[in-house]
């Protein structure tokens, strides 16, 4: 279904890229600062493993994505499990087809795909990350810092996806 399978792998990047910039100069101290963390406390720890395996899971989250903001990912899933699918001219081959041709590029905008990843935030991210830091007894400034990183990122990366995917 991906036209472009390598466009998940540089929207993998861009939780990275933002992360960089967000909890380094812009909320880097602030973040430390809730999670009582200290410029001692960050050493030792094995960055290489942990930015491997932050690649590989925004990666997966870039799979997850590509579904809420493609819409005709929806329209691929209602046709491919059928068996006669891929046998060109069959009578569901020819309608999926009849149907992409009409509206296969509709909402395929950078633009559209943000709008998404904004809603994403908000239905998503946010609850989870506020439902653990609930539990967790952190405040609203850490929740804050969290949702704020992954509305950016979202946007970016649903953008992306929607696009170019």
């Amino acid at each position: 279904m991906f036209s472009n399978p390598l466009i998940l792998l540089a929207a993998g990047l861009v939780p990275m890229l933002v992360g960089a910039v967000w909890y380094g100069p812009l909320f880097g101290k602030s973040w430390m600062k809730v999670n009582g963390f200290t410029e001692e406390s960050l050493k030792g720890s094995n960055m290489a493993l942990i930015l491997g395996l932050s690649y590989v899971f925004s990666i997966f989250l870039s799979a997850g994505l590509a579904g809420l903001t493609n819409h005709q990912s929806g329209i691929f899933q209602l046709f491919v499990t059928h068996p006669d699918f891929e046998v060109v001219g069959s009578e569901v081959n020819t309608m999926y087809q009849a149907l992409m041709d009409k509206f296969g590029t509709r909402h395929r905008t950078f633009g559209h795909g943000a709008a998404h990843g904004g809603f994403a935030t908000i239905l998503i991210a946010f609850p989870l990350i506020a439902i653990n830091s609930l539990f967790e007894r952190r405040g609203w400034k850490y929740i804050g810092i969290h949702v704020g990183y992954w509305f950016i990122t979202f946007v970016l990366m649903c953008g992306i996806l929607c696009q170019w995917l």
